[in-house]
């Protein structure tokens, strides 16, 4: 028996999916309390795992600048939200439901605009990077040139 989405104290659209997962907050055991963020997932793991990823700026008073951070954060993934990779969600605090996951994705927001393309070009820039620096570790005699120096 499938248990009715519980109310879970913050306005936010309830899942359309039903789950059996303990560590769902709509339709387990988990009570959330703490902090919300909004942020990317940026991963996705088998284990019903998510990288949740968000930047921010912070100000550098001495040079009057203004530096941009990331925080990445594990949230688990319950199947009836089912975050995929690009999604814009909302995570809350929960008790530690592992070593690294103290969050859970409470909803998605939808699909980040233009997020493919963004990790295409980082993909691209990467292998053009690793490819730069292989041509430049080549010595020239090793390209096929033949010295006969010796002679």
């Amino acid at each position: 028996m499938v248990k009715k989405a519980r109310d879970i104290g913050v306005k936010v659209k309830l899942p359309s999916k039903e789950c059996n997962d303990k560590k769902c907050p709509f339709h387990g055991d988990i009570s959330l309390r703490g902090k919300i963020f909004t942020g990317i997932v940026v991963a996705r793991d088998v284990h019903r795992s998510a990288t949740v990823e968000w930047g921010r700026r912070i100000k550098i008073p001495k040079y009057e600048r203004f530096e941009k951070k990331k925080t990445k954060i594990h949230a688990h993934n319950p199947p009836c939200i089912d975050a995929k990779q690009g999604d814009n969600v909302n995570i809350m605090e929960c008790r530690p439901l592992s070593k690294t996951k103290n969050f859970v994705i409470i909803e998605n927001l939808g699909k980040q605009f233009g997020f493919e393309q963004i990790e295409e070009g980082l993909q691209e820039s990467k292998q053009v990077h690793k490819k730069k620096n292989i041509e430049e570790k080549v010595p020239e005699k090793a390209k096929g040139e033949i010295s006969n120096e010796g002679d």
